[in-house]
């Protein structure tokens, strides 16, 4: 069944036109959604709305914002079968990991239901005697967020939780192959008494990501995505003084050395490059493996590589659904191929496969022999493809991680403390894993990564509170 979606303004959902699809990537003779390509009007009317408000939200009690949160956790948890098939009907990913991801969304709402109630301040002794000093946060005002396809419920989820736990205002703008997703969230953000015009969700292409970037109203900006299209935001959004916090992906190296647990490290691999159909920022793409145990270990993830099951993502048995859309299909494709002709063996995989229903379907690649400065090192390609670069030591791993643009997250494998104290504290990542994929983070835990990864803030946790709200500084005197 089709459903035909609405945008979200001042509490209402406003019809449009339904002129863009949302195709089931395993199963493209699959429509499941119609959504409306909303525009500068669109957003203006959100932005005004969420403008007026914030006044009365952003002074309310914050048991007020922290019950809203908890209902909306709660509401999430009770549908989170229903919400975890559409999910992954939407965006391609196994039910399991569908379902995971919309009870991660639930739980972070819920996390900061208690968060609302504890803005932290100080209470500091002025340097002038009689006089008290005393700091707290506030509210910002609105912020309009602007979210990926592939955690297209936990990533709104962690954006839009806290800038409603510290009584902030939001304008929503999802991504295009995920509106119905982030509809449902909307719908049950609306259901839990959300006052109108605290949240807002506007549906459409790039445009409206630009008009909630250049809108005056608009305070602030979380943007998730990449790293072209976020310098953009980031240019347009300091130009008028806006907030601004980036996360634009990683190429993230998972090095492995020659006293780890070879299964412990195969597993690593097979995790963090392949499960979500290797469609996760924090996905582990390049693995650098020391040389006296590197052919034995392309053979082991070959091997496992080989064994796992593509298909429909609503199929109990399937371990790697489809890309999102053939346009991320065809990227993961035009890489392997790129690879191949800088020198690169394709050990297995990297082929378009024709499944019994029509889908964006691709088998999962390794690519051996590669050198650090190859392109499919150097960008992030977004698809199960992953490719090692052998080294003769710790200290080339290490040097070969750090290089690049760069720097969500890394990991290492290895059995040795030394080795471990020492990467983590020199490898340029926003976050280490330890014998455990690069992909996979708490939702209580602080997101985000250095160099060309991560911009301003980070996200999610008790570190939220440093974005969604600001400083003020009280002076009382006698």
């Amino acid at each position: 069944m089709t459903d035909t979606l609405t945008h979200f303004i001042n509490g209402e959902q406003v019809s449009a036109e339904t002129p863009h699809p949302s195709i089931n990537p395993s199963d493209t003779n699959d429509i499941v959604a119609r959504y409306p390509n909303g525009g500068a009007a669109e957003v203006d009317a959100a932005a005004q709305a969420a403008r007026a408000a914030f006044p009365a939200w952003s002074q309310a009690s914050p048991e007020v914002r922290s019950d809203l949160l908890d209902r909306v956790g709660t509401i999430i948890m009770s549908r989170a079968k229903e919400l975890g098939q559409l999910l992954s009907r939407e965006e391609g990913k196994t039910v399991p990991e569908g379902t995971g991801e919309v009870m991660r969304a639930a739980r972070i709402f819920k996390y900061f239901a208690g968060e609302a109630l504890r803005r932290h301040g100080q209470t500091l002794q002025s340097t002038r005697p009689g006089l008290d000093a005393e700091t707290y946060r506030e509210a910002v005002g609105v912020f309009g967020l602007i979210t990926p396809w592939n955690f297209p419920i936990a990533i709104p989820a962690w954006k839009t939780a806290p800038a409603l736990a510290f009584g902030n205002t939001v304008v929503l703008k999802p991504a295009n192959p995920t509106p119905a997703i982030a509809h449902a969230l909307a719908a049950i953000i609306q259901e839990a008494g959300a006052p109108p015009g605290v949240f807002n969700m506007v549906l459409g292409q790039g445009g409206v990501g630009a008009a909630i970037v250049d809108h005056p109203e608009i305070d602030g900006i979380s943007f998730t995505g990449s790293q072209y299209v976020g310098a953009q935001v980031g240019m347009a959004a300091m130009k008028r003084q806006a907030r601004v916090q980036l996360e634009m992906g990683g190429k993230n190296p998972l090095v492995v050395l020659e006293d780890a647990n070879l299964d412990v490290a195969v597993n690593c691999a097979i995790d963090g490059g392949f499960f979500a159909t290797g469609q996760r920022c924090t996905a582990s793409s390049r693995v650098i493996v020391v040389d006296s145990i590197h052919d034995r270990f392309v053979e082991a993830v070959a091997e496992r590589a080989r064994a796992l099951r593509v298909g429909n993502a609503l199929d109990p048995n399937t371990q790697i659904g489809p890309a999102v859309s053939e346009a991320q299909l065809e990227q993961s494709l035009r890489y392997v191929q790129i690879a191949k002709g800088e020198g690169g063996r394709l050990v297995t995989g990297g082929e378009r496969l024709n499944l019994e229903q029509p889908g964006w379907y691709i088998s999962p690649a390794v690519i051996a022999d590669t050198a650090p400065d190859m392109q499919i090192n150097r960008d992030e390609v977004f698809g199960p493809v992953v490719s090692t670069i052998r080294v003769t030591n710790y200290e080339e791993a290490l040097a070969v991680a750090n290089q690049g643009d760069f720097g969500l997250s890394a990991g290492i494998v290895t059995n040795s403390l030394h080795h471990v104290r020492h990467f983590r504290r020199n490898i340029r990542a926003g976050m280490v894993m330890v014998n455990l994929p690069t992909a996979g983070v708490d939702y209580h835990v602080p997101f985000g990564g250095t160099k060309k990864s991560s911009y301003g803030a980070r996200e999610q946790g008790f570190a939220a509170v440093e974005f969604y709200t600001q400083t003020k500084t009280v002076y009382i005197g006698g």
